[in-house]
């Protein structure tokens, strides 16, 4: 399995379904090309027209949209409808009750890991449930502008804790609950999070994981590292509050601080129902969400209120074509940006009704996705391609059982998806009926910006199709020209959005380091881009030192780091291999220090210490022994020589500027040793 390539643009055109294109909001190709125009042209007063669908405490009084993108201008900045005040949280759920009547509409339907349990979140209860954690926050002392840190799993206090933070103007940090406890430490210190909310424990399928213990072992690490105190540590009473109900007892127990843990539950009793909001000014920040980076320190991905806002509004709108009869479903977890934006504002900015999902594909059956489309009727699908990968496997049998009738849309997001995951998609899924929505976005991007619309795009399996209203496109050579008609090179956009992330948190010149320094006046997305004869934009894959593994980024530096703490290892390289559920998958190679041996205990060790300086989903497939590695004579790793390696190629290309050729006999040597 790879990404798709030059010959994906011989494959047939899925036309948009008539049925779709009779009631969509963009119903053929020639009003996407007329409104994207527009938006590219006329940004000012597209722009406009879509914030009068929302309430401004106060309008702006200048230009709605500002930028500079050259580092040779002066600093790199984004700024949109600045000087305007709202409150994200108000539009969302007050404004889509009072004006819409929303009130008694489902705006969640929580599906807990084992079937049969959960529950239904109407808008009112979910604005009461924010308006009394919003004023728990405040009478912890979480003020306008304060840091909260969020490690939880998909239950409804996630999204409670993430609009009561945006309610009262604090900026939320979500921390995915399958991250170590160094992660967690690491996130916490470097946002300067004064308070935490977690939950005694979580079921994942069959596995239990005690995120309270994982959340004291980061926050005494936290300690360790320096001055920091942490206000309150609210702990969601999740599986003890199972057991109250009789489903589960016994199942685990919760170390407790007294200084500074105090129960969800019983904080929430006495808090009252309603919290005016807080008037905050659009480029105030609302959340910050941490991705891999180059340099092995994630960063700190900064949005802003209102462009945010406005974005993530339009893409759900427009992507999955939402009607107010709709029932939705993102199977992506909110501690990504997926389920940031489209789990949770996107949605709710639309007055949807959404699946709230916390269990896995393969739990208790392999039918569990399908079981779940059937039971609410879901219209719009949106999953990663490793989770149609992995369901793959296990044939049509599981899909039959059910009735998908429902389904309208279907999309994927995480990375490119492979032509046989997306006509599987389409043929078996979806029953010839419902385009398959290849989306292509990063959490910088904060929404879709590469993304077919379902009703207006002729489709390409495989293939991103064409840019949202209001990106601008490029695909540049080395040098920095800009290559016309088909072409591949890097993808970069040439103006601004008001989506995009506005800096990395306390370090500007990362931001710009990262993002514009290698192209002055353009944003580089870091990805590798093929544009076909038809216009088409075909993502091929990261062009820097990242991993995509389950449509997750990893960093290699990131990983060589943990893997170089264990005693053993003197040096290490980590590079991807195509992965058949996974998409990519981590191959390492490690020097070890003299006098130890490479064994399968060792390797395990390794492994052991990456998941817990990382977590889980940084395990490594493969640990090959390495006694060197390729490297030229300035010392620089080749990794184009071991991915090749790692991938079994025969042709291993030019080996010239290595400082000794030797190196790459051994490591073949030692291919077939590699442990998994």
């Amino acid at each position: 399995m790879g990404l798709p390539g030059p010959e994906a643009t011989k494959q047939v055109v899925f036309n948009p379904p008539l049925d779709l294109q009779r009631d969509a909001h963009i119903p053929d190709f020639k009003s996407y090309t007329e409104l994207y125009k527009k938006s590219v042209e006329e940004p000012e007063e597209f722009w406009k027209e879509v914030a009068q669908d929302f309430f401004w405490h106060y309008p702006p009084k200048g230009p709605l949209l500002q930028h500079n993108f050259s580092v040779a201008m002066g600093p790199v900045y984004v700024k949109f409808m600045e000087g305007a005040k709202t409150n994200i949280c108000y539009n969302l759920l007050d404004k889509n009750i009072k004006e819409k009547n929303l009130g008694e509409k489902v705006a969640y339907y929580w599906e807990q890991n084992s079937p049969g349990q959960g529950c239904r979140i109407t808008y009112n209860l979910l604005l009461k449930q924010v308006c009394k954690f919003a004023n728990v926050l405040k009478s912890m002392g979480v003020k306008r502008g304060d840091k909260v840190a969020i490690y939880l799993p998909m239950i409804p206090e996630l999204v409670y804790t993430l609009l009561a933070c945006a309610r009262i103007g604090a900026v939320h940090s979500v921390v995915f609950a399958g991250f170590s406890s160094e992660s967690l430490c690491e996130r916490i210190l470097d946002a300067q999070c004064s308070l935490l909310v977690t939950a005694d424990g979580v079921y994942r399928g069959e596995k239990l994981i005690n995120l309270k213990q994982i959340t004291d072992e980061a926050l005494v690490k936290c300690r360790r590292k320096g001055s920091f105190a942490m206000k309150k540590c609210v702990v969601v009473r999740h599986l003890q509050g199972c057991a109250r109900n009789g489903s589960l007892s016994n199942i685990l127990q919760t170390p407790w601080n007294v200084d500074i843990d105090v129960w969800w539950d019983e904080v929430m009793e006495s808090s009252s129902e309603e919290c005016e909001p807080e008037w905050i000014d659009a480029e105030d920040p609302l959340f910050i969400l941490y991705t891999s980076g180059s340099t092995g320190k994630p960063k700190g991905v900064l949005h802003t209120v209102a462009g945010y806002m406005l974005y993530t509004a339009l893409t759900f709108k427009y992507v999955f074509d939402y009607h107010e009869d709709d029932v939705y479903w993102s199977t992506a977890d909110i501690g990504w940006i997926t389920g940031h934006s489209y789990s949770v504002y996107g949605p709710l900015a639309n007055g949807a009704t959404s699946i709230l999902f916390e269990g896995i594909p393969v739990y208790p059956h392999v039918g569990r996705f399908w079981e779940i489309i059937e039971k609410y009727k879901v219209t719009k699908f949106y999953t990663a391609p490793t989770a149609i990968r992995l369901l793959m496997k296990y044939g049509t049998e599981p899909i039959k059982k059910y009735n998908l009738d429902s389904l309208k849309i279907m999309a994927t997001v995480g990375e490119p998806i492979n032509t046989e995951a997306w006509l599987w998609c389409y043929n078996i899924v979806g029953q010839k009926r419902c385009p398959v929505l290849d989306t292509f976005w990063q959490t910088e991007t904060g929404g879709h910006v590469l993304t077919p619309l379902p009703a207006a795009t002729p489709l390409k399996p495989g293939s991103a199709t064409l840019p949202f209203f209001g990106i601008l496109p490029a695909i540049l050579s080395d040098c920095g020209e800009e290559l016309e008609g088909e072409a591949e090179g890097y993808l970069v956009f040439k103006q601004p959005w008001p989506g995009m992330m506005r800096t990395v948190y306390d370090d500007h010149k990362r931001f710009e380091n990262t993002y514009f320094t290698k192209f002055p006046g353009y944003y580089m997305t870091g990805d590798g881009c093929r544009r076909d004869k038809d216009g088409y934009y075909w993502i091929t894959g990261r062009i820097d030192d990242m991993l995509n593994v389950s449509g997750h980024l990893l960093s290699t530096a990131e990983v060589e780091s943990a893997l170089t703490e264990h005693p053993a290892v003197a040096e290490a390289a980590v590079v991807s291999r195509p992965h058949s559920v996974k998409g990519e998958c981590l191959y390492c190679f490690v020097t070890l220090k003299d006098g130890r041996e490479f064994s399968h205990s060792l390797v395990e060790e390794i492994k052991k210490q990456v998941r817990e300086k990382i977590g889980p989903i940084a395990t490594p497939d493969f640990i090959q022994n390495a006694p060197a590695l390729p490297k030229t004579r300035s010392g620089k790793i080749m990794r184009r020589v071991l991915r090749q390696i790692a991938c079994n190629e025969k042709d291993l290309g030019d080996l010239s500027t290595l400082a000794d050729p030797k190196v790459v006999d051994v490591l073949i040597s030692h291919r077939r040793e590699a442990a998994a």
